[in-house]
C-alpha cells in the first residue's frame, strides 16, 4: 500500500460510501487506498470491507472531532449525508459543515460531495403547485443537501460535485416495487407526470466517484450528474415485467394522491417527483448517462440492473 493516496470515505457501510470502497479495493494497481469511516467498525458491512482490504476507521459527522483523526493523511475524501436516517434538515446541515471544515483543516487536496439541487432555485417557495415542507423547502432531502454547496465551495477543501439519480434499488428496499391487483395484475405504480426518469444503481454511484477520483483535481469544481438509464414509467414496467416474467402496466400516480398516502415522507417524494417533471430536459440532461461511463465503463443500464436484481425485487 506504500504510496497510495488515501481517500477517506464517510458513509462507507452505505450504498454511494460502500460502492467507492469497493472500486478503490477492485483495482489493487490503482493510485488510491479506501479508507472506510463508519460509526461502528465491528459492524458485519464493516468487517466486509475490511476483508477486501480497505481500512476502516472510526469516525461519526455528528462528531466533528472525530473527523480529525479520521480524515488525517489522507489525500482526499467522500462526503455524503443520509438524510432518510433521521429526517432532520438541520442536522444534515450540522453534519455537512462539519464534513467540510474537517477537510480543510486536514489540507485535502480533492473532496466529492454527494449534493443535489436545491429546487427552491427553481421553482420558488410560492408556487402553488407542491406544498411547502419542514418551514421552508420544496423538496427537504434536495434542498437541504444543495444549500450545503455553498459551505464546500468556500469552507472546505477542493471540491467536486455528485448529483444522483433516482436508486433502482428503491424498487427493493423502498417499497417502490410493483404491486398485485385483486386480479393479480401486477402494476408499477410512480408519480411521474409523464416524466422521463433518469435512474442509477446505487453501486455504480461510488464507481462513478471513483472516476471522478482518477480524473485528478482538474475534476475540482466541477458537477457530474451520474445515470444508467433514462426511462418513462411504462419502459420501465416493460423492461421489469420481462425481467419477472410477467407482465407489467404502468400507472402514473397523481402528485397530491401520492403525497397523501400517509407514509414517512411521502410529501417530500411526492413533491421530488413533481419538481423533477417540472424541470423535465433540464433535471434528463444534467443526468448524462454518456458522462456517467466515461468515468464509469461498467455502467449499468436498467436491463442490467435487472438481470443482476430482479429476483429481489418483493411483489406487494
Amino acid at each position: 500500500m506504500s504510496g497510495k493516496k488515501i481517500i477517506a470515505i464517510v458513509g462507507a457501510t452505505g450504498g454511494q460510501g460502500g460502492g467507492l470502497a469497493r472500486a478503490i479495493a477492485a483495482d489493487p494497481h490503482g493510485p488510491f487506498q479506501a479508507r472506510a469511516i463508519t460509526r461502528n467498525p465491528d459492524s458485519e458491512k464493516a468487517r466486509a470491507l475490511a476483508s477486501l482490504g480497505v481500512e476502516v476507521v472510526a469516525g461519526d459527522a455528528d462528531h466533528p472531532a472525530s473527523l480529525d483523526k479520521a480524515f488525517h493523511g489522507a489525500y482526499g475524501a467522500f462526503c455524503v449525508t443520509n438524510f432518510w436516517e433521521h429526517a432532520s434538515v438541520d442536522r444534515e446541515g450540522a453534519q455537512a459543515k462539519a464534513m467540510a471544515h474537517a477537510t480543510k483543516k486536514a489540507g485535502l487536496q480533492h473532496v466529492i460531495w454527494s449534493t443535489l439541487e436545491d429546487t427552491r432555485d427553481i421553482i420558488p417557495l410560492t408556487d402553488p403547485r407542491m406544498p411547502v415542507l419542514h418551514g421552508g423547502y420544496n423538496v427537504p432531502h434536495f434542498d437541504s443537501k444543495g444549500q450545503m454547496d455553498q459551505i464546500f465551495k468556500a469552507e472546505a477543501a477542493p471540491t467536486s460535485f455528485l448529483h444522483a439519480a433516482f436508486y433502482w434499488d428503491n424498487f427493493i428496499y423502498f417499497g417502490m416495487g410493483p404491486r398485485a391487483g385483486e386480479d393479480g395484475q401486477l402494476t408499477l405504480a410512480l408519480p411521474l407526470g409523464g416524466a422521463t426518469l433518469p435512474g442509477v444503481s446505487v453501486e455504480d454511484i461510488g464507481k462513478c466517484a471513483y472516476g471522478i477520483f482518477k480524473r485528478g483535481t482538474s475534476a475540482v469544481g466541477g458537477r457530474f450528474g451520474v445515470a444508467g438509464e433514462s426511462l418513462t414509467g411504462e419502459q420501465m414496467a416493460a423492461k421489469m415485467g420481462r425481467a419477472l416474467g410477467r407482465p407489467i402496466t404502468f400507472f402514473d400516480v397523481p402528485f397530491d394522491t401520492f403525497r397523501g398516502l400517509g407514509f414517512p415522507g411521502a410529501e417530500d417524494i411526492g413533491n421530488m417527483f413533481q419538481v423533477q417533471a417540472i424541470m423535465g430536459d433540464d433535471f434528463l440532461s444534467a443526468r448524462s448517462p454518456s458522462i456517467s461511463r466515461e468515468l464509469n465503463p461498467a455502467m449499468l443500464d436498467f436491463d442490467g440492473w435487472l438481470a443482476k436484481h430482479a429476483k429481489q425485487i418483493p411483489i406487494g
